[in-house]
C-alpha cells in the first residue's frame, strides 16, 4: 500500500545515537502493569503486548521499568527483576520478540526513590534528603531516608550492572526516568534535595552528578554505540523550589556532554486541593480538569486541554543541545507531526495511544487515520495500574489479551442480529464481521453512538473525544459492510423474518425513575426526559455545538437537586454549576462519586465542586416531591431541600424486558452492554468484544 505523504515527518527513520529508529513515534518506558511476575520473571501475555506494539510499526519499543533495585526501587512483585544474571534470559525473550519485526528493543530503569509506597509495603523509600513529613512536597509520601556517598555510589553501579544485563538481553539502548518524584529527580529537583556536598545543591552540576555518573558508566561498560534516553522533568509546575525550563535547559545540557544520546522532557505537574493536601502527576489533562488554571505559564500550551501542553518546553530545551529531544502528552499523530514540522521535537512518545490501537503507526503510514482506533484520555489504564490490577482499555478489549482476542476467522458463518447501535453493539458488529459472519445492525434513533452524544456534550468533546468512538467504530461498520437499519425499532416481526443464527441485545438500559410522590411534577426532570430532549436536538446539532447552547439557555431552574451523586450525577452538577445553577446532589449511599477515576479524576471533581458551593447529603431515603423541592429523610430526621428543578441522576436498571420480547425462536441470544449490566464506557465496548469472538 502507498505511503502517505500528509505525516512525512512523524514517518521519517530518525537515530538515537547509533540507533536507527522505524520513524518519529515511539512507546517509551511507561510500565505496563498488565500481569502479575511470578519470581521477577516476564510473563507471556506482557510479551504479547510488546509484541504487538512492535508489530504495529511503532519507531522503538521500550519496555516498562525494569527492577534493578529490589525491593524498594519498584513495588515488590509488581514488575520484572533484572538484579542479577539468572533473569537475562527471560528479558532476552521480550528483544526477541521486539526484533522478530525489525523494531529496536530499549528498556527503562529507574530506582521509585521518594515515591516509593512506604506505607504500603512496609519499607522505607531512599531519597536525594530527608524531608520532615509536615515539609514533604507531596504529603501522603512516606518519609525517605538520605542515601549516604557510598549509598549513591552503590546505586550508581546498580544501574550500570542493569545496563550491561540489558545489552546482554539484546536491548540496543535504556531509557533512564529521571523524571516524575523518582530517585534520580529527587537529585535534581530543589524541591527535595537539600544536600551541600557534591550530590547537593549548591550548583547544577552537583544535582546532575548522580545522573551524569550513570550515564558515563554506562557508556564506559557498554560502549558508545550503547543508546542512553534521559528522561526529565521539563518543568515541575506548581512548585516554587520546583524546576524551571531553564534549570532542565542546563540539566539536558550535562547529560548530553555525559553522554546522553536524546533527552525526553515532559512535565510533573504538582496542584493542591482546598483542605491543603497535595498530589502530582505527569497527565496534563488532570491540570485541565475539570476545568483549565486560570493562569499558566508561557512555557505550558493550554490551547487543547492538555494536549501537546509541554511542546513548548521541549522546544526550548531542544535549541539548547544538539542530541534529540522526545516530547510526551496527549499526541495524536495530526499535532505530533505539526510539533516535528514546528522544530519543537525530534520524537513523540504516544504510550496511551498505542496501547488503544497498536497499529496507529502502520495506519498513519498508509494514510488510514480514519481506521486508527482513538485514545480518548480516559485514564482508566493508568488506574488499573495503580490498583496493581491487570489494565484494560476503554477502546481496545484485546489489550492485555492479545493473544486471546487475535483475530481469527469464524469456524462457521451465521447471521448475526445486533439491537441497539451504542458503543456495545457497534464492537459486536465490527469483531464479527471482522470473524466473517454477516451482522445487521438495528438502531431505533436516526444516528449510531447510543449514549455517548450525550456524555461527549456534558463532558465536553476536547476533554474526552468520545464523538471519536462513534466515528471510529462507525467507519468499521461501513468498511466492513455492516448492514445498518437506522430510526427503526427491531420487533419481534422484523427478527423473525431475518431468521437470524445469532440475536444480541444491546440496546441500553432502562432509566431508574424513582417510584416516590410528586415524580410527575413540572419541577421534575427526569434522566429519561432529559435524554429525549437533547437527542431530540442532536438530530439538528453536534455535541459540541448543542454544549455552547446550552449556556446561552437550558430549561432547568436556578436552583437544582441532582438526585444521584454517581459519576452521572457528578458530572451533571458540574455541567450545570458551568451553567451558573446552584446545585445539590443526594445520593442513597455513602459513596458519592462511584464510576469516576479515582486515584486522580475523582478526588478533583469532587474538591472543584465543593469549592463552587455543590452541597453533598448521603444516606438519604427518598421522601417526595413537592412544588418546594424535594423531601429526603437522614437518619430518620426529615428535611426539604428547596428547588426549582429536580434532576434524577441515577444509575440505568438492565434492559430484561426486551430480551424476553424478542428472543423466540433465536438459537443464540446475548444480552450485552447496559442491556445486561449498566456500567462503564469500557465494559460496554469489552462485553460487545467479548460476544464478537465467541460468536
Amino acid at each position: 500500500m502507498a505511503r502517505s505523504t500528509k505525516f512525512k515527518k512523524l514517518m521519517e527513520p530518525g537515530y538515537i545515537g547509533s540507533v536507527c529508529t522505524r520513524n518519529c513515534i515511539l512507546k517509551t518506558g511507561a510500565h505496563a502493569g498488565f500481569h502479575k511476575y511470578i519470581d521477577g520473571f516476564f510473563p507471556q501475555g506482557a510479551m504479547d503486548y510488546y509484541e504487538s506494539i512492535a508489530r504495529g510499526g511503532a519507531g522503538i519499543v521500550t519496555i516498562g521499568a525494569a527492577d534493578i533495585n529490589p525491593p524498594i526501587g519498584l513495588v515488590p512483585n509488581e514488575g520484572y527483576r533484572l538484579d542479577e544474571d539468572k533473569y537475562i534470559p527471560s528479558v532476552a525473550q521480550v528483544a526477541d520478540v521486539i526484533h522478530k519485526y525489525d523494531c529496536p528493543a530499549f528498556i527503562q530503569m529507574f530506582q521509585m526513590g521518594p515515591m516509593h509506597p512506604g506505607a504500603m509495603t512496609g519499607l522505607t523509600p531512599v531519597s536525594s534528603s530527608h524531608i520532615p513529613k509536615d515539609e514533604l512536597p507531596i504529603p501522603w509520601f512516606t518519609e525517605a531516608k538520605e542515601l549516604t556517598v557510598p549509598e549513591i555510589e552503590a546505586l550508581v553501579e546498580t544501574f550500570v550492572k542493569g545496563a550491561e544485563r540489558a545489552q546482554k538481553a539484546g536491548f540496543q539502548g535504556v531509557e533512564l526516568n529521571g523524571a516524575c518524584v523518582h530517585l534520580l529527580n529527587s537529585f535534581l529537583s530543589r524541591d527535595w534535595n537539600r544536600r551541600h556536598d557534591e550530590y547537593g545543591v549548591d550548583s547544577m552540576e552537583s544535582r546532575a552528578k548522580i545522573f551524569t555518573d550513570i550515564i558515563r558508566g554506562i557508556k564506559q561498560c557498554n560502549g558508545d554505540d550503547f543508546a542512553i534516553i534521559a528522561m526529565i522533568n521539563g518543568m515541575e509546575y506548581g512548585r516554587e523550589k520546583g524546576i524551571t525550563v531553564e534549570e532542565s535547559t542546563e540539566i539536558a545540557k550535562l547529560l548530553e556532554a555525559a553522554g546522553a544520546d536524546a533527552i525526553h522532557v515532559r512535565v510533573e505537574y504538582h496542584f493542591k486541593y482546598n483542605d491543603g493536601s497535595a498530589d502530582s502527576t505527569q497527565f496534563p489533562e488532570v491540570m485541565f480538569y475539570p476545568e483549565p488554571p486560570a493562569q499558566l505559564p508561557d512555557y505550558i500550551d493550554g490551547s487543547r486541554y492538555g494536549k501537546g501542553a509541554a511542546a513548548p518546553i521541549a522546544g526550548a530545551i531542544k535549541r539548547a543541545i544538539s542530541i534529540p529531544v522526545i516530547t510526551v502528552g496527549r499526541f495524536d499523530p495530526e499535532l505530533g507531526e505539526q510539533t516535528l514540522r514546528d522544530g519543537k521535537a525530534d520524537f513523540i512518545s504516544m504510550n496511551r495511544r498505542l496501547m488503544a490501537d497498536p497499529q496507529l503507526p502502520n495506519k498513519v503510514a498508509e494514510g488510514r487515520t480514519e481506521d486508527v482506533a482513538p485514545c480518548t484520555a480516559c485514564l482508566t489504564c493508568f488506574e488499573m495500574n495503580l490498583q496493581g490490577i491487570p489494565i484494560s482499555c476503554r477502546i481496545n478489549a484485546a489489550l492485555s489479551k492479545e493473544r486471546e482476542y487475535e483475530i481469527k476467522p469464524a469456524s462457521k458463518k451465521k447471521r448475526v442480529v445486533v439491537v441497539g447501535g451504542g458503543p456495545a453493539g457497534m464492537e459486536t458488529a465490527r469483531v464479527a464481521a471482522l470473524r466473517g459472519h454477516e451482522v445487521i445492525l438495528y438502531e431505533k434513533e436516526t444516528k449510531l453512538g447510543g449514549s455517548l452524544p450525550l456524555a461527549a456534550m456534558v463532558k465536553g468533546q476536547e476533554r474526552e473525544e468520545l464523538m471519536g468512538i462513534v466515528e471510529y467504530l462507525q467507519t468499521q461498520l461501513t468498511k466492513l459492510s455492516v448492514k445498518t437499519v437506522l430510526g427503526q425499532q427491531a420487533t419481534r416481526e422484523h427478527i423473525r423474518s431475518l431468521k437470524p443464527d445469532v440475536l444480541v441485545i444491546a440496546a441500553g438500559g432502562l432509566h431508574n425513575i424513582p417510584d416516590i410522590p410528586g415524580i410527575k411534577w413540572k419541577n421534575v426532570m427526569t434522566s429519561e426526559q432529559l435524554h429525549q430532549r437533547l437527542k431530540k436536538y442532536l438530530k439538528f446539532f453536534g455535541p459540541d455545538m448543542l454544549s455552547k447552547l446550552t449556556t446561552l439557555y437550558l430549561p432547568v431552574g436556578k436552583r437544582v437537586v441532582v438526585m444521584g451523586g454517581g459519576i452521572h450525577g457528578c458530572q451533571t452538577a458540574e455541567f450545570l454549576v458551568k451553567r451558573g445553577r446552584e446545585v445539590t446532589i443526594v445520593d442513597s449511599s455513602e459513596n458519592i462519586g462511584e464510576g469516576l477515576v479515582t486515584y486522580l479524576l475523582k478526588p478533583l471533581l469532587l474538591d472543584w465542586l465543593k469549592s463552587n458551593g455543590v452541597a453533598m447529603i448521603t444516606g438519604v431515603k427518598y421522601k417526595e416531591i413537592t412544588d418546594q423541592g424535594l423531601v429526603i429523610a437522614v437518619k430518620k430526621k426529615q428535611q426539604i431541600i428547596e428547588a426549582d428543578t429536580i434532576v434524577t441522576a441515577l444509575p440505568l436498571k438492565p434492559n430484561t424486558e426486551l430480551l424476553k420480547g424478542l428472543k423466540d425462536g433465536v438459537p443464540e441470544v446475548y444480552a450485552i452492554g447496559d442491556s445486561r449490566e449498566p456500567n462503564l464506557i469500557i465494559d460496554a465496548i469489552a462485553d460487545g468484544s467479548r460476544i464478537g469472538h465467541a460468536i
